[in-house]
């Protein structure tokens, strides 16, 4: 059965993390994609490690599924392949330049609209193609700082902290391209017309924040570390236990309030822990600290793994990884090396009762791909070397 997406086909010019994992999702659930990138100027991904084999981790993953067509998008001759790939049927492309580069190459989207007049054009970038900072570089952390996202969070003591995970990039850049081109790609089977989307990474982290920012907005409030249920403000939070291990306790709903505490025997709590009062609030935590400081993270495990209370340990990667849960759900497949060994790596999170995820390869060599590609679009075999010769394109 085909997977969902296989009737896609996309040219991908992205870079590090945000448009490359939002074209891997692609390429899993079935969208024929072709990275596109530069030998002179390869993505960095490429060398960070650790390696299997020849390939590293993050570029394996990150670029499963996909096929690599390399090119000098600096000539001419490489961006006139470009154009005769879109005009040959790849229905979306996505890049990840600053505002302007790809209309300098020649292959920005009016150029290409007008050839294929239902392309989807995403772009993906920082702040987006218009604005003071449209030019202005950034990572995930910029993003969140400057959308006030990391104002709230952290302690009240030491403030904010950055997060262990890219939520910018991926969160932001990632699935917010996803939503934005599959939305274009039902407009399209509609309407039969392609479409420009513009993706900012920082767009997509105050949109992300938009019931807490109706506080601001309908009620003047500023958002404080530790003043509201969510971010530490009543039990909601994070507790060390006698081992330096963490417990995260959720239970915020009455139920599970009183479920949790029964569990620890000081049902004492229940009352206090509903007030409004912060000071009540305060000394609930902090006596909540002193239970949690008594046990080990494995008794508090054992004890709270029956009940249902919203309770959990803070587990390390490795332990997360051998977890039933993780294990029942096939959160880690074997995807196949170029080199006829596998590589271990996080599987599609989709699950869909009428096709799946394919694990086809991990990622391949630098224009690994590139002379299959360049014959699928209508060159010849010597037209092909020559290019490569020219240094028009590397394989």
């Amino acid at each position: 059965m085909a997977a969902p997406l296989a009737s896609l086909k996309v040219l991908d010019f992205t870079t590090l993390l945000p448009g490359p994992y939002a074209t891997m999702v692609l390429a899993d659930l079935g969208a024929g994609v072709v990275r596109i990138e530069s030998a002179n100027r390869p993505d960095m991904v490429r060398d960070l490690p650790p390696f299997d084999g020849d390939i590293s981790a993050w570029h394996g993953v990150l670029n499963r599924n996909k096929r690599s067509l390399s090119l000098d998008l600096k000539r001419p001759e490489a961006t006139e392949v470009v154009r005769r790939l879109v005009e040959g049927g790849y229905d979306i492309v996505i890049e990840q330049f600053r505002p302007g580069v790809m209309d300098r190459l020649g292959i920005g989207y009016e150029a290409l609209r007008a050839i294929n007049p239902g392309l989807i054009y995403g772009s993906l970038t920082g702040y987006g193609q218009s604005g003071p900072l449209r030019n202005r570089a950034g990572h995930d952390l910029n993003y969140l700082a400057l959308s006030g996202a990391l104002s709230y969070g952290g302690r009240q003591e030491t403030g904010p902290s950055p997060m262990g995970i890219q939520v910018a990039d991926i969160g932001g850049g990632a699935f917010g391209a996803l939503v934005g081109l599959l939305a274009a790609v039902v407009h399209r089977s509609v309407s039969g017309q392609g479409q420009y989307v513009d993706i900012s990474m920082f767009d997509m982290m105050v949109a992300w924040q938009a019931h807490l920012i109706s506080q601001t907005l309908v009620g003047g409030e500023t958002p404080q570390p530790e003043s509201m249920s969510l971010n530490g403000g009543q039990v909601y939070d994070l507790y060390e236990t006698a081992d330096q291990r963490w417990l995260a306790v959720g239970a915020i709903e009455a139920k599970f309030w009183e479920g949790f505490c029964r569990a620890i025997e000081r049902p004492d709590l229940v009352a206090p822990g509903e007030s409004a009062d912060p000071g009540q609030r305060a000394w609930v935590k902090d006596e909540i600290r002193q239970v949690m400081a008594s046990r080990a993270l494995t008794d508090w495990a054992g004890l709270f793994e029956p009940l249902d209370v919203c309770v959990e340990p803070v587990l390390t990667v490795p332990e997360m990884l051998d977890h039933p849960q993780v294990v029942a759900r096939g959160l880690v497949v074997d995807v196949p090396r170029p080199d006829g060994g596998t590589q271990r790596q996080v599987a599609s999170p989709w699950r869909f009762s009428e096709g799946s995820a394919e694990y086809r390869h991990a990622g391949v060599a630098l224009g690994a791909d590139t002379r299959e590609v360049l014959a699928g679009a209508g060159y010849s075999p010597e037209e092909i070397e020559a290019f490569i010769s020219a240094g028009v394109a590397s394989a």
